[in-house]
């Protein structure tokens, strides 16, 4: 995905400057990665002045603080669309979640990088940390749901297992689903791997619906 402004323009309206700015991260960051560009970069890619996106950003972190802020908004709105409340049923919705991560990762890979490899402290920003939180929200409530269909005694803590999902979900986008150049070659799909992890994962917990011959 490309940000690029128009190269005939001498930059942007005052109106239009932080809209300017965060397309210019995207931009950088899909270059050069979350940590590969300056402050003073994404003024001259947006073609302002360097002290212009002072008027909007108290720094380069604020900057991709409000850059991961907007992905996770994005990514909340993905995997709780995905989830559609466990619709038809809990199992194939929740295995929809995984899928919608790691497309996220592929599709999306600018965001993710700013999410996820900023070094952005998520407290620095309650928006950033409020919209994390929705996210991983999403994940919560399917876990939630998913561990409510087993005896009342066996069942794990909840956060644990939601835990362990983000962990699994997010190694292999990382490693394997990226849609930039950080992605490695595996010998079968992102989906075929995180599917079969999760599904030995859940028999392991003995989560009664579980499919018992994982691919």
């Amino acid at each position: 995905m490309s940000w690029k402004r128009d190269p005939g323009s001498r930059g942007y309206h005052h109106g239009n400057l932080k809209e300017a700015l965060i397309r210019a991260a995207l931009e950088l960051i899909a270059q050069k990665g979350a940590a590969g560009f300056t402050f003073a970069e994404a003024a001259r890619w947006a073609g302002v002045s360097p002290a212009a996106p002072y008027r909007h950003f108290r720094d380069r972190d604020e900057l991709l603080a409000d850059v991961a802020r907007r992905g996770f908004d994005q990514f909340e709105v993905a995997l709780a669309r995905a989830w559609d409340d466990g619709r038809p049923d809990v199992f194939t919705a929740f295995d929809r979640i995984g899928k919608a991560y790691l497309q996220f990762a592929k599709s999306e890979p600018a965001y993710y990088s700013a999410m996820f490899e900023a070094g952005v402290p998520a407290d620095s920003s309650p928006e950033l940390r409020d919209a994390g939180e929705r996210a991983f929200a999403v994940l919560r409530t399917a876990t939630e749901r998913l561990v409510a269909t087993m005896p009342a005694q066996s069942r794990p803590p909840v956060l644990m297992m939601a835990l362990h999902i983000w962990a699994l979900s997010h190694g292999i986008a990382s490693l394997f689903g990226r849609g930039d150049a950080a992605r490695r070659s595996l010998p079968m799909s992102p989906d075929e791997l995180l599917e079969a992890a999760v599904l030995i994962y859940l028999r392991g917990l003995g989560i009664p619906g579980a499919p018992k011959n994982p691919p």
